[in-house]
């Protein structure tokens, strides 16, 4: 018996990183999964890696629009039934000083991760309150605890993600639908590891472990979040940074 046997969940930025983590994690325990990104080359190799499509869907879904949100979990119930997890991990960097950021930048970032997380929660508690049961789980950041440098627009995002999950958790409990964040740290991820080595070397010297995480560790407590083992946790925010910034 897997921990989401019978489970329908979508998982938004799933093409890659820690969403295609999170989405393997998912299958492994028994769940039924849909793929939401707007990456359709990885998409379609996630969806083929993970099992086809009998067991995961890839959908194209750009989250900051709320009706292609909706349009996702229509397609994820109509294929494999009513809605029961929902994870919003999709997000994108554009870092720069304050000085040098142009609002676009600044724009975009908010939009994918802020209102992106708003949408997603949005439709799935809206579902979800209808079935009396359900488990949001939204990803932040230790960006959004402590604010890093050059990251004003990810750092206000992250943070925004705490406060909305925490809003959002009062407003349905008493539906049965639990709403958790995560705050990854340093994941050993492509993209974290393009970074230059006199960066990677610094964050790594915050990091009482002395190591980065993997996609799997993250991965883990989300499937923690979304599963019964956490039936009586709501609003809560977990740290997944090996002791960063604690």
């Amino acid at each position: 018996m897997g921990l989401l046997d019978g489970k329908v969940a979508v998982v938004t930025g799933a093409a890659q990183g820690i969403g295609l983590e999170i989405a393997r994690t998912f299958v492994r325990e028994g769940a039924k999964v849909v793929l939401a990104d707007v990456n359709d080359e990885a998409g379609a190799k996630a969806e083929s890696e993970l099992g086809g499509p009998d067991v995961v869907r890839y959908l194209r879904c750009d989250v900051r629009d709320g009706a292609a949100v909706e349009a996702a979990v229509d397609a994820a119930e109509a294929t494999f039934g009513p809605l029961g997890v929902f994870v919003n991990n999709a997000g994108m960097t554009r870092d720069s000083t304050m000085r040098k950021m142009s609002e676009q930048d600044f724009d975009d970032v908010i939009a994918v991760h802020l209102k992106g997380a708003w949408n997603g929660t949005r439709v799935a508690a809206n579902r979800m309150r209808e079935y009396g049961a359900g488990a949001i789980v939204n990803i932040s950041s230790i960006s959004g605890k402590v604010g890093l440098l050059g990251q004003t627009n990810y750092s206000a995002a992250k943070a925004g993600i705490v406060g909305l999950t925490k809003a959002a958790a009062k407003e349905v409990a008493f539906k049965n639908v639990r709403v958790n964040a995560v705050q990854p740290g340093l994941i050993r991820t492509p993209m974290t590891e393009a970074m230059p080595e006199r960066i990677w070397e610094q964050k790594m010297a915050d990091i009482p472990m002395a190591r980065a995480g993997e996609p799997g560790e993250v991965a883990s407590v989300v499937l923690f979040l979304a599963s019964d083992m956490s039936s009586y946790m709501t609003g809560a925010v977990v740290e997944v940074t090996g002791g960063r910034q604690m």
